[in-house]
């Protein structure tokens, strides 16, 4: 569904597995959500590729599965048109020396760098292929002043890790381009920085540095335009508050859009400690940001309700509305228009 919304109605998404059950899973909560350019089809993947027939193939824990897994590779590539992507998640090194061997380069996002590890440093040079530590960044940055820089700024920010706030600024980001607002989105980690192929992954900068590698990612800008930057983190989790609050002080944010996923009973690997009020979440990251911009305000809610049904997310989002008098959505599957009203 991440990919159906990405390529709009416009586009087409075609998923593979060779388990009906899986695939009828599939098709089921695709036709729930109403996408109609998503198709589906039970076939093993070295008998369906076509020469140039994708825009970008994505897998995960695909090669492992494979006979060949390094013919197989080849076949994807090539069922790419030129200048498309192919993102396949594996775990296995040989995989990865392999893909060096038939002149294939290297993109991560690990903390643990590429560069590091000497069989695949080996096998880059011996066959002039290159390594990408996408996560890693390949400039310095100097600290953080917080002077007032021109233009306009919007960061995600969450009550939790992982619960929304990259899709929500792409599809803050589409929605104001749509309407033909002036706006960037800024990846801040490595997923963003994949998608988009620039941004600073803030969580590997040196916690010095962070609030003015932010600023150097959203510089000075025209009066109309909007930084859309991807939050990360959460001030309320014990184990990435630090790079949340040099998020907000060096984005200079003038709104803040709050993410959230409702039905988790703790904190992201930290069983021992609730989820935050979503209002005390609101205006505590109002009161940290206001350090860098006195004028920054909430302008609504991004629930991401996955795990809820049609019904059950739509009463929450009601509820929630209600409560806190801001605008509450679910970017998947209510779009996020109600948000870039509150910019107009």
């Amino acid at each position: 569904m991440t990919a159906a919304d990405i390529v709009g109605e416009t586009g087409y998404v075609l998923g593979i597995d060779r388990g009906g059950k899986a695939i009828a899973t599939a098709r089921a909560k695709t036709e729930a959500e109403g996408f109609t350019h998503v198709d589906f089809e039970v076939t093993e993947l070295d008998d369906f590729l076509e020469p140039a027939a994708f825009d970008a193939v994505v897998g995960r824990f695909i090669l492992m599965h494979q006979h060949d897994p390094a013919a197989v590779l080849r076949d994807v590539c090539r069922s790419v048109r030129p200048g498309g992507v192919v993102a396949i998640i594996e775990s296995w090194m040989e995989v990865l020396e392999q893909a060096l061997d038939q002149g294939l380069d290297l993109a991560a996002g690990l903390h643990g760098k590429l560069a590091d590890v000497p069989q695949l440093t080996e096998a880059a040079a011996r066959n002039g292929r290159r390594l990408f530590d996408v996560r890693h960044p390949s400039q310095t940055f100097a600290v953080g002043d917080g002077e007032k820089r021109p233009g306009k700024r919007l960061l995600t920010v969450g009550t939790d890790c992982s619960c929304g706030k990259m899709y929500t600024s792409l599809a803050l980001d589409r929605e104001m381009r749509a309407r033909g607002m002036n706006a960037d989105f800024r990846a801040t980690g490595q997923s963003g920085i994949l998608i988009v192929g620039d941004g600073v992954s803030v969580d590997a900068v040196v916690a010095d540095f962070i609030s003015g590698a932010t600023e150097w990612l959203s510089p000075a800008n025209d009066p109309d335009h909007w930084d859309v930057i991807e939050g990360q983190g959460s001030l309320f989790h014990a184990s990435f508050a630090g790079v949340s609050m040099g998020l907000l002080h060096g984005a200079q944010p003038d709104a803040l859009v709050m993410c959230h996923e409702p039905t988790r009973s703790h904190m992201r690997g930290l069983p021992d400690y609730g989820l935050p009020d979503l209002q005390l979440c609101i205006d505590t990251n109002l009161t940290a940001a206001r350090l860098t911009n006195p004028d920054v305000r909430c302008i609504g809610v991004a629930v991401n309700t996955s795990l809820m049904d049609a019904d059950a997310a739509r009463r929450y989002v009601g509820e929630t509305e209600k409560e806190l008098g801001l605008p509450v959505v679910d970017p998947v599957r209510h779009g996020v228009a109600p948000l870039v009203d509150q910019l107009i």
